[in-house]
């Protein structure tokens, strides 16, 4: 025999033995399905039923690369996704032809100034200037991968000019003064990885004139390595400040005073995605975050839905009272609004008690995070541009506005989202997962399992190395200014000289018949009786 003969019949006997083990693995697997008692469609049709499994994991992906439009993905659509990146990216954010927005449907909207202010009329800061690094995109071809170079670029970083400067708890011993109305809600060290933290603190560096909040983790090195301002929150499970029994540690909570960038505190309530406590797989609390948050490693963390140590607004204002004074820093809280009750109970309180919070942190029931139940993200609290605009009223009803900030936040991730909630009252917004998005999140929606693809939401080291701290800060940080810069140029398109002078009359209501509300008008209908939640589209 030749060796084309050879060959032959070994390609024979191996094609043969191929079809003989698939065929043997497909007799077990029919008779594997058709007597198994759990799957019907098994049952009734082995081996072939097992593709509408294959198809039911893969449908999110589907829906995500091919079938959803740009606007119908949830929780963030694929445009809103773009605009994020092209931010972090490329600092820059442009679109061409037209906006894809559904006019027809009922929104808010900023009203333009007929005589809109010039680029040298706007007060901010000049002189402060930024580094950063972006891509420029040079070759986008249909069939290989995008032609992109890495440049350094200075900009202005679009802080408010200083005597604009937003001052939180102005008779505390040590006021935070923030130069930009913009910064990161609170994500613990251990929802996200050590990466993606200290990806984000450096990031928050650069851009200055930002802060970003803990979470209820605790404080950790990598939220401090970048420089950014820190508001350390405490949640109900008081990670960071407890001792052992998870008793509160007012030694600990002064040690973590004493550090500089930690500019104020937050006592968190509720969080919009989750009105409880907080949850953490075992997995997820290694030996080091076990050390920051004073709990033991590798069992489940489940923080209570309130705090022990209080139960009513009297008892609650005293706890604030108490860390205002042992540390000398601002201290807030974070809650969420269910009704305009709430929101009256706790303006009045602040009034007849002459105590309260230096600030106020809103969520709204749209936010996000990493592990909560469906009928708490679905159901459970109000929308941000219906809870604002009540907080705001009520503080306003009683006469003590003027001695809190409010800071807004839930899925406020574009210039023009954020100057609405500054309209509706909000003095300064929180943004987190459109910061992860800048790390890299690719929303696979898999944050409760440690198995984020790309290293953001995970504490596994080996998931962790797809991202890389270098790169990802400078999106970070382009995000920042870029937003800044967007915010800035909606004020002046309103007439306003800084993002500062949003008022209730710089946004407009349409509702799906083309007729247009006042922000007032719509406040109105809240409070009245029976009209509560009337117009919260």
């Amino acid at each position: 025999m030749n060796i084309a003969d050879v060959m032959t019949v070994i390609g024979f006997v191996l094609v043969t033995a191929i079809i003989v083990v698939l065929l043997i693995i497909g007799i077990y697997i029919f008779f594997v399905d058709r007597t198994q008692r759990q799957h019907p469609v098994l049952r009734n049709y082995p081996i072939v039923g097992r593709a509408r499994y294959f198809f039911e994991k893969i449908g999110p992906e589907l829906r995500q690369y091919f079938f959803n439009n740009d606007r119908e993905g949830k929780p963030i659509s694929r445009e809103e996704f773009q605009h994020i990146v092209k931010k972090a990216k490329y600092k820059r954010d442009v679109e061409g032809f037209g906006s894809q927005r559904n006019f027809e449907e009922a929104g808010y909207y900023i009203r333009n100034s007929m005589f809109p202010k010039l680029t040298e009329e706007i007060k901010m800061d000049r002189d402060t200037k930024q580094k950063t690094n972006r891509y420029l995109l040079v070759k986008d071809p249909l069939f290989t991968q995008r032609e992109e170079h890495l440049e350094e670029e200075e900009s202005p970083a679009y802080l408010l000019d200083e005597k604009d400067t937003i001052v939180v708890g102005e008779n505390c011993k040590y006021p935070f003064r923030a130069r930009g109305p913009i910064g990161m809600s609170a994500m613990s060290y251990g929802s996200l990885g050590d990466r993606a933290i200290t990806a984000l603190s450096e990031g928050l560096g650069i851009a200055k004139g930002t802060w970003m909040n803990t979470g209820e983790g605790g404080l950790s090195d990598y939220h401090l390595k970048g420089g950014a301002d820190i508001i350390m929150q405490i949640g109900p499970g008081m990670f960071g400040v407890r001792d052992r029994e998870g008793n509160f540690n007012w030694d600990e909570l002064l040690e973590k005073s004493k550090i500089p960038q930690v500019k104020a505190f937050e006592v968190k309530l509720a969080q919009g995605a989750k009105t409880r406590g907080g949850h953490v797989d075992a997995e997820k609390v290694t030996e080091e975050i076990a050390r920051i948050r004073m709990v033991e490693p590798y069992k489940s963390i489940d923080s209570p839905n309130r705090f022990p140590e209080f139960g009513d607004l009297p008892s609650l204002f005293d706890f604030i009272e108490r860390i205002r004074e042992h540390t000398g820093k601002p201290v807030g809280m974070k809650i969420v609004v269910g009704s305009h009750f709430e929101a009256e109970e706790l303006a009045k309180e602040m009034r007849d008690s002459g105590k309260g919070p230096d600030f106020i942190t809103i969520d709204g029931g749209e936010g996000g995070t990493g592990a909560s139940y469906q009928e708490l993200t679905d159901s459970v609290g109000l929308p941000i541009k219906s809870a604002l605009p009540l907080v705001d009223n009520a503080l306003k009803k009683h006469g003590v506005r003027d001695r809190v900030k409010i800071i807004a936040s839930g899925k406020l991730f574009s210039p023009d989202k954020v100057a609405i909630a500054l309209a509706m009252g909000a003095d300064l917004v929180n943004i987190a997962r459109a910061f992860m998005i800048t790390v890299g999140c690719i929303q696979t929606l898999k944050c409760a399992s440690n198995i984020c693809p790309v290293g953001v939401a995970t504490t596994d080291p080996d998931l962790q190395k797809a991202l890389v701290v270098d790169e990802k800060k400078y999106r970070t940080a382009n995000y920042v200014i870029t937003m800044r810069k967007g915010l800035f140029r909606v004020a002046a398109a309103a007439g306003l000289d800084s993002p500062i002078h949003f008022k209730r009359e710089h946004v407009i209501y349409k509702d799906e018949k083309g007729k247009t509300w006042s922000l007032d008008d719509i406040y109105q209908s809240m409070i009245q009786p029976g009209g509560e939640g009337s117009m919260n589209a």
